[in-house]
């Protein structure tokens, strides 16, 4: 009935809205697909009242041909009788109505999972080892790839991530990297033709006082197009203008969403307010949205004044850039080592051998853990398929069992296809049931890995379960029930029918093939197992080796912190080293304190400011490259708090001052590297070269041992030390060694901070940690691959 109205409603479209005869036959072949689909579901959801409906049109079909066959003549026995010859078996047509108006496919699927439910329920031995087994090869690989899919796979939160670049240098010689300078990025910026927008920044430490106490924040120092170049806008205010890094600029500051709430209560008011900078007051101009950079150490970014070089120097910014749209990496390279052909040609001094590197900043950001992750990936992969074959074998030793089963429903008339697919579909359960509870095992596990991962994990807050890890549980679940399933079920599907009658319900070894299945199942096993047990132990003798590298120093009852003058109230260098110098005085009276010293940096993994050097006597600055050190500024118990030996030499002292000769301390792989065959005392050297004429000649006075500054995997670089009361330097890191008698070192954490604010309540102290946790948490990644891998 309602099918003759739509024709009629079509009949009358023609008529009034003159549509196209092929318009109208595409809407009556859509109809009759449609009226063909609901017939099909009403036949899968409603298959009692379908069976009863074609009972009852075949007992009227019935009751009319015998009522003919009577008029003709025969007795009703006998039109009975032919009446059923001529329609036939109700059973056999009520099955081709089905094929004809069901889906016989999806009824079969559906049979074949009931079955295989309750098979599964049957043996609840069987299915429990199996579950459990599969649940913990699932969870294990879904907890891995939630890490992989929040640290390598997911997008990174800017516009376009595929367009922005990460800019370096790199040593031609060595393949070390290390940041640009000043006027390298100027060069950079004023002549690239294929960026969009070219920005740098910095790491730094800023104070921030005025409201609440005293904190020691990290941030960033950017130029103007730092934000713009990423493709992230502020959450509240705006990023910095054009002109903002330029010289005469007054200070602002963009601070994080996290510091905006803990520090000042999400105030939209604090937009266009002055806080305390470095004892600076510095305008608040926008607010970063809680997504950018998440659980960062980077708190605020203020902006970076680059006034015109006068030389070449030092080397401190990282630079970024977003690629022209339609320009690719090797553009990039190409314009790049272009722009540094005419910097080499000015410059030869200072830019020989010496290139750009330009790397994408996905790779930048995640390149170092990269291949860590994929290994782990594949580890786990492995354990997987350990765990399928394992259930494969039980799959394998269920289907001996069941031959006759098989040989029965075989002799019934049932498809050695419809049997492969009968077991399959009870594998394919068994490996759903497993998912499930892996997901389960998967959550707890992406719990514990956050719980092991270091801190400085990239993008550690983006690890979390979402719908692509339940896609990738699914896709494991579905393939390791075929892998399982597969083989066990080929075997069974090729049973011999009288063989396996004749034998009864004996039961045995299923005979040669499902012999060979075994052992081969059992070899991939031994061979999976051996390669995950070589991979775990060259792991674990790698990290045990790192963790017996000597990092230069020794470690053992020091205490350190961090201390960060305000630049603008400690502007004069002498006043900065009449502050150290009085701090350490206090310091080494405390009780427990047996020395204590200052340096702008601690090993390992903290930055140092790199400069190139000149030694007195080079025959030709064109004929050997410049050496490029690191500079560190230190006191003269800076050495004895750490334990660096003394080689050659002298320490620094108290007359090591401003007004006195310039002197220096190198370590051993600086002299040896320059004075291979002969002691470095005496010799000189200074900082820059012909660039910088000016700059003075500094005596070696010692040679110490080397530090790892560069952390305990890389190899040592040149190191170059000069006294704190000749360089000053407004940012240091305290190092107090103290008596074993007194206890645990962390003990004068409380004094050293009173210490402090005796001589300035305004200077925080911060990351007060022992020299031994500095070292454990530079070994968070290591430590991280070897405990899951192990």
């Amino acid at each position: 009935m309602i099918w003759r109205l739509v024709d009629s409603a079509i009949e009358r479209a023609k008529g009034e809205f003159r549509v196209s005869d092929f318009h109208l036959t595409l809407v009556k072949i859509a109809m009759n697909w449609l009226n063909e689909l609901g017939r099909r579901i009403l036949m899968l959801v409603r298959r009692w009242q379908f069976d009863l409906d074609l009972d009852e049109e075949m007992r009227l079909h019935r009751e009319s041909r015998e009522q003919e066959l009577v008029k003709r003549g025969l007795s009703p026995q006998e039109a009975h009788y032919a009446t059923q010859k001529r329609f036939g078996n109700d059973l056999v047509l009520r099955e081709e109505s089905r094929d004809m108006w069901g889906w016989n496919w999806l009824e079969n699927l559906l049979q074949d999972v009931r079955y295989g439910l309750r098979m599964l329920v049957k043996n609840p031995g069987f299915t429990t080892v199996a579950v459990i087994t599969l649940a913990l090869g699932i969870g294990a690989n879904t907890a891995i790839f939630s890490v992989v899919n929040g640290v390598l796979l997911r997008p990174l939160p800017y516009r376009e991530p595929d367009r922005v670049v990460v800019v370096m240098f790199r040593n031609l010689k060595t393949g070390e990297t290390f940041p640009l300078c000043d006027a390298d990025f100027l060069d950079w910026q004023a002549q690239n033709q294929v960026f969009e927008s070219v920005a740098a920044f910095s790491g730094s430490g800023f104070n921030l006082t005025g409201s609440g106490p005293p904190a020691h924040l990290f941030g960033d120092v950017v130029t103007a197009k730092f934000f713009s170049t990423l493709g992230v806008k502020p959450v509240l205010g705006r990023t910095f203008l054009p002109q903002e890094d330029k010289p005469g600029s007054p200070p602002v500051v963009v601070l994080s969403h996290s510091l905006w709430q803990e520090r000042y209560g999400s105030d939209p008011n604090l937009i266009g307010q002055s806080i305390e900078l470095n004892a600076t007051g510095t305008t608040v101009i926008g607010i970063m949205p809680a997504n950018f950079l998440p659980g960062s150490e980077t708190r605020l970014w203020a902006n970076l004044v680059i006034k015109p070089p006068r030389h070449r120097g030092p080397y401190y910014l990282t630079g970024e850039a977003r690629l022209k749209p339609g320009a690719t990496m090797a553009d990039a390279r190409a314009d790049l080592d272009a722009i540094h052909r005419r910097i080499e040609a000015e410059n030869p001094l200072t830019n020989a051998h010496i290139a750009f590197q330009v790397t994408p900043l996905e790779d930048a950001i995640v390149g170092e853990v990269r291949p860590a992750l994929l290994l782990l990936l594949g580890a786990v992969t492995f354990v997987l398929l350990i765990a399928s074959a394992n259930v494969a074998h039980l799959f394998l030793a269920r289907a001996t069992v069941r031959e006759k089963e098989f040989s029965v429903r075989l002799a019934l008339g049932a498809s050695r296809s419809r049997l492969v697919l009968q077991l399959l579909t009870e594998s394919i359960l068994l490996a759903a049931v497993g998912g499930i509870f892996g997901l389960v095992i998967a959550k707890w596990g992406v719990r514990v890995l956050l719980a092991l991962s270091p801190s400085n994990l990239p993008r550690l807050h983006e690890i979390r379960m979402d719908g692509s890890v339940l896609g990738f549980t699914c896709v494991i679940a579905l393939t390791s029930g075929i892998l399982f399933g597969l083989s066990p079920a080929i075997q069974s599907g090729r049973a011999q029918l009288n063989e396996s009658l004749k034998e009864g319900g004996r039961t045995g070894s299923g005979g040669p093939r499902r012999s060979r299945a075994r052992n081969l199942l059992a070899v991939a096993e031994i061979a999976m197992s051996f390669v995950l047990l070589v991979g775990a132990g060259l792991m674990l003798k790698s990290f045990s080796r790192l963790e017996t590298v000597s990092p230069g120093i020794n470690p053992s009852d020091v205490l350190t912190a961090q201390i960060e003058l305000p630049s603008q109230t400690y502007r004069d260098d002498n006043k900065v080293g009449k502050f150290y110098q009085r701090l350490l005085v206090k310091v080494e009276a405390l009780p427990g304190a047996e020395s204590a010293g200052v340096g702008m940096s601690l090993p390992p993994n903290l930055l140092t400011v790199s400069d190139y050097f000149t030694v007195e006597g080079q025959r030709s600055v064109s004929e050997r490259e410049l050496g490029l050190a690191d500079v560190i500024s230190v006191s003269p118990d800076y050495f004895r708090a750490l334990g660096v030996p003394l080689l050659e030499g002298r320490l620094f002292n108290d007359q090591d001052r401003q007004d006195r000769p310039k002197v220096v301390i190198i370590n051993q792989t600086l002299a040896r590297r320059n004075w291979p065959n002969e002691s470095p005392i005496g010799k000189r050297l200074k900082l820059g070269g012909a660039e910088r004429p000016n700059n003075p000649w500094k005596e070696v006075v010692g040679v110490v041992g080397d530090v790892k500054y560069s952390g305990l995997e890389a190899p040592p670089e040149m190191v170059l030390y000069e006294p704190y009361l000749q360089s000053a330097w407004s940012s240091m890191y305290l190092v107090v060694r103290t008596s074993r008698k007194m206890g645990h070192p962390a003990d004068l954490s409380r004094s050293i901070a009173s210490a402090v604010w005796s001589l300035d309540k305004d200077v925080p102290v911060a990351d007060l940690r022992t020299m031994e946790q500095r070292l454990s948490d530079s070994l968070g990644l290591p430590r991280f691959r070897t405990v899951l891998l192990v």
